[in-house]
């Protein structure tokens, strides 16, 4: 079964006039994971916007097909993007700070999210809310906390317990860790590992972090300046890169720690 497929996906800047997103095709089943890497620009997060129906002004998509449980999401309305998003497809971001008000419990936050996206009551909503910042290994005591009382890494699996609180099949993380440190990062990751495994929740993660991707996903596509410069199983790419860009990425990023994840892997 395919959650999630891109066909040749196109995305075009109104302003520029030019194609800055060039045929990207990728597909996604319950439980997988796909990572998109690439520099700044190459067009990684613009794929994912495309996905969520969010494009900036003066993007759109211009050609192929983005499809969600068999639903061509061309021509949705306004309402049925709102609709899908958050109970079928949800996002993680960098700064999890920017999306929380800063002036509400990050509780009474979650618990709208629940309320809006299933009906439940405020009662309901609450314990749901909880049953959330639990799932995400936080104690319940965070519901009553304001977000400039929680740590980065808080605040992220604050935003991750929002993202899941109506059952999403598809959890987009875009550059989800990049602002936290070594050894919260690890902890982020084992947690989007193990919400997989347990609810079959299907992943794309966008990094520039080779390393995150190694330990995260089954397959992985390389993007430069929009375009897929190569694709393919992990263990293939991060091994075996056929690309010469792909190999410098590699390079680049093996003193950052993505030989000895690679080595780990390779043993397991």
């Amino acid at each position: 079964m395919t959650l999630l497929s891109l066909r040749d996906v196109r995305i075009h800047d109104g302003v520029g006039d030019r194609d800055v997103v060039h045929g990207i095709s990728f597909e996604l089943a319950p439980g997988a994971a796909v990572g998109i890497v690439g520099e700044s620009g190459s067009g990684k997060t613009l794929t994912c916007r495309a996905v969520l129906g969010i494009l900036p002004e003066h993007f759109t998509v211009a050609g192929g097909t983005v499809s969600l449980e068999g639903r061509d999401l061309a021509g949705l309305s306004a309402n049925e993007w709102t609709a899908l998003r958050g109970s079928t497809v949800a996002a993680v971001f960098q700064d999890p700070a920017s999306y929380l008000n800063p002036s509400l419990k990050v509780g009474n936050q979650i618990a709208e999210v629940v309320r809006v996206k299933t009906g439940l009551g405020r009662r309901a909503a609450k314990d749901r809310a909880l049953e959330l910042l639990d799932s995400v290994r936080l104690p319940a005591r965070v519901y009553g906390l304001y977000p400039h009382e929680l740590s980065g890494g808080m605040l992220q699996r604050v935003l991750i317990a929002t993202a899941i609180a109506a059952d999403p099949r598809v959890l987009i993380a875009d550059e989800a860790t990049t602002a936290l440190d070594v050894t919260v990062q690890a902890e982020i990751l084992d947690l989007l590992a193990d919400l997989r495994d347990r609810t079959g929740l299907a992943l794309v993660v966008v990094s520039h972090d080779l390393a995150v991707v190694a330990q995260l996903c089954d397959e992985v596509l390389v993007l430069r300046a929009g375009e897929t410069v190569e694709q393919g199983p992990v263990e293939q790419i991060l091994y075996e890169p056929r690309h010469e860009y792909t190999r410098l990425l590699i390079a680049e990023h093996a003193r950052y720690g993505l030989d000895r994840v690679l080595e780990l892997e390779h043993v397991a």
